[in-house]
């Protein structure tokens, strides 16, 4: 095989681990009830593929076949424990021991009626977020098992330094380990328990798929479809929960911008620049629907359908210069009191920005300065930059472009930011 075949092979397999990966892992763990061994069956079929697809060719479905092949390797681990066990039982092992361990029949489904929602997905990613874990840890295992993330991209993703986040997954995984935690969905009146983590995990998976943290992409089409069908079947899970209400909102009415967020060639074209014909009526529909169910449940609005309010501003404005930023801008002071954050607050500034003049949202940027958890984030000097371009200061602007430039590990948005920078020359 000639490099550049090899080369492009390998390309398309990266492609397919990384939208198929978290499914694999999740069908595995089914069947093994043990999330780290399904890792590492999940990765011998990846290693498979790795030797067999060069040569061979991809198969038709490769997704299928990385599944067939990590289900197969795990039913022969199961089929030998088995065989141990009744070989130990031979020579003296006490039997009713030995039947509280017996695997189950391998024909036999695993628990669909019990748990009364199909979705291997779903089942692991509740098991992530259980709560013997800490809640930084479940995002971080999440995000890793269900995202299928890098660690320095979940590192980007918290703002927290790369070796933090591998101890967290490594702690979590083992602690799931040696607390036995069943590969099943938790009993309803635990559900609501686990529920706000869970929303909290898909948002940061769509988010990725949104605006993806590194790579040659500006977006993640996989990430963003995965966690819409997540959060619909989470809505549909807990139907009188506003916030699952809200979250549905808020990803359909971002998910409904998608095609209007790249050029032909696949260049980033920011919310104000956007051909507003070409995003997605239907999934307009479907996020003010879901908005107006979260309204209708009653109660003060959570996080989630306060982002999801400030989306509809947007989607509800025919073109750009009709947004209601005095709107947005409120309403992200209600979201900084319902979930205070220096991310938050530099929202509300770019919205004060647009509501007041560009100088009224520099002021509330300059305050953000010295925060810790801003420090890396390249959408500070971004935003500033934006601000001081406006403000006709076009070499602190080119400064702050560049900047946010090399703060950025997604190769879209640094050319982007390398772009505005050069027209501030």
């Amino acid at each position: 095989m000639h490099a550049t075949t090899r080369a492009a092979t390998d390309k398309a397999i990266a492609a397919v681990w990384r939208i198929e990966s978290a499914k694999i892992v999740a069908g595995v763990a089914r069947l093994v009830r043990d999330i780290g061994l399904a890792e590492e069956l999940a990765g011998d079929a990846l290693v498979a593929a790795l030797e067999t697809w060069p040569g061979a060719g991809l198969p038709d479905n490769p997704g299928a076949w990385l599944m067939r092949t990590a289900k197969n390797a795990a039913l022969d681990r199961l089929r030998r424990d088995k065989l141990l066990r009744e070989k130990l039982q031979q020579i003296g092992l006490d039997l009713e021991a030995q039947e509280a361990a017996t695997v189950p029949d391998f024909v036999d489904s695993l628990d669909e009626a019990r748990s009364g929602v199909g979705d291997d997905l779903l089942r692991l990613i509740f098991i992530a977020c259980h709560p013997i874990l800490p809640q930084e840890a479940r995002l971080a295992l999440t995000l890793k098992l269900v995202g299928g993330l890098a660690t320095h991209e979940i590192a980007r993703a918290f703002l927290v330094p790369e070796p933090t986040v591998a101890q967290r997954i490594v702690r979590a995984k083992r602690s799931l380990g040696q607390a036995g935690v069943p590969f099943e969905l938790p009993p309803r009146a635990e559900l609501v328990e686990r529920l706000g983590s869970v929303l909290e995990v898909v948002y940061l998976v769509f988010n990725e798929g949104y605006t993806a943290t590194a790579g040659d992409d500006w977006m993640r089409p996989a990430l963003l479809d995965e966690a819409l069908r997540l959060g619909r079947m989470l809505a549909g899970l807990a139907p009188l929960e506003p916030e699952a209400h809200g979250l549905i909102a808020l990803m359909e009415l971002q998910a409904s911008r998608a095609k209007a967020r790249v050029d032909a060639a696949g260049r980033p074209v920011l919310l104000l620049e956007q051909d507003r014909a070409r995003w997605d009526g239907l999934l307009i529909r479907r996020g003010l629907a879901a908005l107006a169910r979260a309204e209708q449940l009653g109660g003060q609005l959570g996080p989630y359908a306060l982002q999801a309010a400030i989306a509809a501003c947007h989607a509800r404005a025919r073109t750009a210069q009709d947004t209601d930023w005095a709107r947005i801008a409120a309403l992200y002071g209600d979201l900084a009191h319902a979930m205070p954050s220096p991310v938050v607050e530099l929202n509300r500034a770019v919205a004060v920005g647009m509501a007041e003049g560009p100088a009224a949202g520099l002021a509330l940027v300059d305050v953000l300065a010295g925060e810790t958890l801003l420090r890396d984030y390249q959408w500070l000097p971004s935003v500033r930059g934006d601000l001081l371009e406006k403000l006709g200061r076009r070499e602190e602007a080119r400064a702050e472009f560049t900047r946010a430039a090399a703060l950025t590990a997604n190769a879209r948005e640094r050319a982007l930011l390398e772009e505005r920078a050069r027209a501030n020359d």
